[in-house]
């Protein structure tokens, strides 16, 4: 497998110095943790944010649950998963093609299923985001740019799973009913939309603070397609809406299976707070993250430890079965994507 690392400019070796550039384009001496320290450390924090959620469980109990689980429940849950991601590739593939990757579908659904795979093996689901734009160019410089893609294909994806989450919270914590909850959600929508609409439209300024040769300048002139066309990022909040919902209603079906019949507003207000929580850098792959956060979250409603933890890894045996099918399309094509964007 092929090692996955930036390649430094020119001459870095000589200077000793990290030679990527900070905002002001000075290089910075950037001192981090080894590898395997960092690996030790999250491995300590997934075991023991495990222990945590595990701490009320009676074992028999949980035991009781996958022995009587309705699988065809489960099932519902993967296949509405699998649909799930393949809309998020759907939602990269706009951002993608209108800055230089003009890619058949395919191909982006190739890499998202591929990015899956190594956020199971790297120590956040971030990791799988440098995947996927390491793996959809073959230079640096396209690198660069297909990560900027990737960093608005996941702002768009975070804005909505704040709009879904808030809707839900609002509604549920002030006893609202389905119609005042879609307005609160509307009004969190739209609010949300000007903020990127405004932040898209301050492109051209953001590039005049920085001089003509600034490697910076030419990397933002590349999201300019961007500013011409704001509805492209619209567009996918609006993409990222069905990928959140459908999330949580997959998470949802595999709760039926043990017989946790909740509302749907409590599933969307709990599950994109859990995947915002397995974001941050503290477990491998969410553990811990993912069945604590259930418990703490589903204990208001009547949901025991055990129901929360079963329903915790239900879902996380749906996303090891969903990635490893991105595993699997990996080896079958091992190389990146060989047609690097248009030069600036």
């Amino acid at each position: 497998m092929r090692t996955l690392q930036q390649t430094p400019p020119p001459h870095a070796e000589e200077t000793g110095h990290d030679p990527w550039p900070d905002a002001s384009g000075q290089s910075t001496d950037r001192r981090r943790l080894p590898g395997w320290l960092s690996i030790l450390l999250r491995l300590a924090a997934t075991a023991a944010l495990m222990a945590f959620a595990l701490r009320s469980v009676e074992w028999h109990k949980l035991v009781g649950l996958f022995n009587q689980i309705d699988w065809r429940w489960w099932v519902a849950g993967l296949v509405t998963g699998a649909l799930v991601q393949v809309v998020g590739a759907i939602r990269w593939a706009a951002l993608a093609r209108p800055i230089g990757f003009p890619y058949s579908l395919g191909v982006f659904v190739w890499r998202f299923f591929e990015g899956m795979f190594f956020s199971l093996c790297l120590p956040t689901t971030i990791g799988g985001d440098v995947v996927k734009a390491y793996r959809l160019a073959d230079s640096t410089h396209g690198r660069l740019l297909a990560g900027c893609t990737v960093l608005a294909d996941r702002l768009t994806g975070l804005t909505a799973l704040g709009v879904l989450a808030g809707a839900a919270a609002i509604g549920k914590e002030a006893s609202l009913g389905t119609a005042p909850t879609f307005a609160v959600g509307g009004g969190l929508l739209a609010a949300a939309i000007a903020v990127i609409w405004l932040g898209v439209g301050s492109l051209d300024r953001l590039l005049s603070l920085f001089p003509e040769p600034h490697a910076a300048r030419q990397f933002i002139s590349r999201l300019l397609p961007y500013q011409l066309r704001p509805s492209l990022m619209v567009q996918a909040v609006g993409w990222s809406l069905i990928v959140q919902a459908g999330g949580a209603i997959a998470v949802a079906f595999m709760a039926r299976g043990i017989g946790v019949n909740l509302p749907l507003s409590i599933w969307f207000a709990v599950v994109p707070l859990i995947a915002l929580a397995m974001v941050l850098p503290i477990s491998i792959s969410g553990v811990g993250v993912r069945e604590g956060g259930l418990a703490m979250l589903l204990a208001p409603s009547g949901v025991s430890s055990e129901q929360a933890v079963a329903i915790g890894l239900l879902w996380f045996l749906a996303t090891i079965i969903t990635g490893l099918v991105g595993g699997a399309l990996f080896m079958l094509d091992r190389h990146p994507t060989h047609a690097a964007p248009p030069a600036a």
